[in-house]
Formats: C-alpha cells, structure tokens, sequence
C-alpha cells in the first residue's frame, strides 16, 4: 500500500497545478485551470484547460490529465493516485473523476473563485438538481420498445469488465 503524501508533497503538486494554469493563460493557450495526477508520489500526468484551443468543451484540465494519466497506467480507473487541481473541479470534472475513482481529490482555488472570473459552475450543480422535464435545456424522453435491450445483453455477459 503506497504511503500518503505528506503535507510539503501535497504542496508542490497543488502549486506545480497552479503554475500550469497560470502559464496556460499567460502563453494564451487556453483557461485558467490545470490538474496533476500523481501515484505514489510521483507526477504520472497533468493537464491544463484546452477548450477553446482544441474546439473540445470537454477539454477541461482535470479531464486532459485524467485521459493521460489512464493511458499512461493502462487502465481506465486511477485506483492509487490522487488529483491536484487548481480550483475546485466543475460538475464535468467531478463527475470524470468519480468515474475515474481516484484515492483523493485536492484543489486551491474555490468554485466561488472560478466564479468571481466569470466561470460560473453554479448554473449547471442547479440543473442537475433539476428534475429532467424542467430543465433549462429541453430534455425529452423518448418511447423505445429496445431501450433496455443493451443493458440486458451487459448483464448476462460473463465476460465483461465491471467499473
């Protein structure tokens, strides 16, 4: 079992997120936003916000070091590592690393700075408390006879890969 971070580690990686976010708007790349993925005290990926570079709005920070730290571990979980973001991760962030399912998230700046920059997350953490039909986005579901098909096939599968 690896040996947790002490307090000095942890500070390096959550300012080395921060360098990267800053640097990625300084060098006019792309958003104020960078994440590093470490396991057992070392850096195995980070990532800074590429949204508007690459056309991609899933391009976040936390998702570009998540996609590399997975192809870098040959894995698509993170089981061991742990995240530096530096702010708060967004709803797509959150939901990407829970899915990811890190040992431990860790971030600098707060949703309520992100949003003082005009990065307002708070729209979308309301919708999704929002039941589907009165949503701001117009989500509708449809009758489909198969709907359910696909995932009686992913439960009688015996060789499939649980995550």
């Amino acid at each position: 079992m690896p040996s947790e971070l002490n307090v000095i580690q942890k500070s390096q990686f959550i300012e080395l997120a921060v360098k990267l976010a800053t640097n990625n708007v300084v060098s006019g790349t792309g958003g104020p936003f960078g994440a590093v993925i470490v396991k057992d005290g070392v850096v195995i990926a980070t990532g800074v916000n590429c949204v508007t570079a690459s056309n991609d709005p899933t391009a976040h920070a936390e998702v570009v070091a998540i996609r590399e730290a997975c192809k870098a571990l040959g894995s698509f979980q993170l089981e061991g590592c742990e995240v530096f973001a530096s702010c708060e991760p967004c709803p797509m962030c959150l939901g990407a690393i829970y899915w990811a399912r890190p040992s431990a998230v860790y971030y600098a700046a707060t949703q309520a700075d992100a949003e003082a920059a005009g990065f307002d997350d708070s729209f979308i953490y309301r919708e999704l408390a929002t039941s589907p039909d009165k949503r701001a986005l117009k989500m509708v579901q449809l009758p489909c006879p198969n709907a359910t098909v696909s995932f009686d096939s992913w439960r009688s599968m015996a060789t499939k890969v649980k995550y």
